[in-house]
């Protein structure tokens, strides 16, 4: 059975003035991702992929075009209903983590809960269940400076997760972990997706991490100019092929 559409993404056009004249970040790009799919969003510096990944995150509007998130229409909201979507409909993850330095692992993920006004001791369960699924049981009450930068990624993770969002975004969540950590962290990332049954986009500059994902977009000069959907393009793709 097909899976529902979670994020959809029509036309979406994003132009910025500069002293040569108007540029498109984004020109006319088109996608969906359903529930229970994981896709990354590749392509060389300045090909607009953090452009798209923040209009995604309704941090940016689209010039023209239009984004749908559960069937909501980003362009007809005002920006409080844009900051409640956010709040309650997308988790983010940065590549510099962003956790907050006086809260404990376990703390930083119930602050999701907490905005949302979820903070009950099933929740608190759910979010210390969720930092163990991470291998993060020992670390629960540790701040973010006595965590490696492995660890801290995996918090921010769960931090995504937490508040049952419809789509999930990561920006680069590999850039600062050595090789091994970076596998171990999109992996889990991955399955994470796949069970919660959550649409999930992951920009990266690493090609090796690809070969968690369903479907890769690949952009560049702002426009999306390549899907790779079958499991031997993906896998060759990340191999450098």
């Amino acid at each position: 059975m097909m899976s529902a559409i979670a994020l959809e993404v029509n036309n979406v056009v994003k132009t910025f003035s500069s002293d040569t004249g108007p540029i498109n970040a984004v020109d006319d790009v088109s996608f969906s991702v359903a529930n229970g799919e994981f896709v990354a969003l590749v392509g060389p510096s300045g090909s607009g992929k953090t452009t798209m990944l923040s209009i995604l995150a309704a941090l940016l509007t689209p010039t023209s075009g239009q984004v749908l998130i559960d069937g909501q229409d980003l362009a007809r909201m005002g920006e409080t209903q844009r900051v409640k979507l956010r709040r309650e409909k997308i988790g983010f993850t940065f590549q510099s983590n962003n956790l907050i330095p006086f809260l404990t692992a376990a703390e930083n993920v119930e602050f999701m809960l907490r905005l949302n006004n979820k903070l009950d001791k099933a929740a608190k369960l759910r979010s210390r269940e969720l930092l163990s699924r991470l291998g993060l049981a020992e670390r629960l009450g540790s701040l973010p400076n006595q965590m490696s930068g492995g660890q801290q990624q995996r918090v921010a993770i769960a931090r995504a997760l937490i508040h049952a969002p419809t789509v999930v975004l990561a920006d680069e969540p590999t850039a600062s972990l050595d090789t091994e950590r970076a596998f171990q962290v999109v992996q889990t990332f991955a399955a994470l997706i796949h069970e919660n049954n959550r649409a999930g986009i992951m920009v990266t500059h690493d090609l090796r991490m690809v070969q968690y994902v369903d479907r890769v977009l690949q952009m560049r000069d702002g426009k999306l100019v390549k899907v790779f959907e079958e499991r031997k393009e993906i896998l060759a793709l990340a191999k450098g092929e």
